[in-house]
């Protein structure tokens, strides 16, 4: 059996969403987005432990929720954010034990379905990484920092990251202390993995698998609970 740390970066403030709760803590319908969340993964063969990534302000709330929805055979941890993303993962790293896989997956992507995270999972464990996501449907333009047009790639090799992002635990220890020698700062995990050479395959998923990142994301985060 393969078995698998889960880690969820929960640190980000409500800014975007115009509320001092920050967004994981929200809640939908009575339940907050963070444990939704959780529950995603709960019946994932091989789960072994959840890392949830915070801030300090809610670490013991944070210790509760794991408490109420982990079982006994799931280790909880709560560690401390950083400045940055890349820094709370950093964090999370330093307390994962010896499973096989690592899965990163934003706090506020409720809807993730069990078999996207399986297929995520699985290639990661064959091809060392993979990412889930969708093909871009918009025309992309690469722009000067001026706003100039500098040119449009082709849309058929356009693709929207999400999460999970999943990888052998090794590679992504490795590709972070890369990083953390080099003070190269990256915009997800996947980049910091890439910029070693290793091949990241990206498996799709769907659209439902959403961000709530603005207020009428939330709004319509309460329209997909039955």
């Amino acid at each position: 059996m393969v078995t698998k740390t889960l880690v969820i970066p929960a640190a980000g403030s409500g800014k975007r969403m115009q509320k001092e709760v920050p967004k994981p803590y929200l809640e939908l319908k009575g339940i907050s987005i963070l444990e939704r969340t959780i529950h995603r993964f709960l019946g994932l063969e091989g789960l072994k432990q959840v890392v949830v990534v915070t801030s300090k302000d809610y670490i013991e709330l944070t210790r509760e929720v794991l408490g109420s929805l982990l079982p006994d055979t799931i280790q909880g941890d709560v560690v401390e954010g950083g400045e940055e993303r890349q820094h709370s993962i950093s964090n999370a790293l330093s307390r994962i034990i010896a499973t096989d896989l690592v899965i990163v997956h934003d706090a506020v992507r409720p809807f993730v379905k069990k078999e996207h995270i399986e297929a995520c999972c699985e290639a990661a464990f064959e091809v060392g990484a993979a990412v889930l996501g969708i093909p871009a449907t918009d025309t992309i333009k690469y722009v000067t920092k001026d706003h100039y047009v500098e040119n449009t790639p082709p849309r058929t090799a356009m693709w929207q990251t999400q999460t999970p992002q999943v990888f052998q635990r090794e590679v992504l220890i490795k590709a972070y202390k890369q990083a953390r020698q080099d003070k190269f700062l990256g915009t997800d995990d996947s980049t910091l993995v890439e910029r070693m050479g290793q091949k990241v395959k990206i498996v799709e998923g769907d659209r439902m698998n959403m961000k709530i990142t603005y207020p009428q994301d939330f709004e319509t985060a309460k329209l997909m609970i039955d």
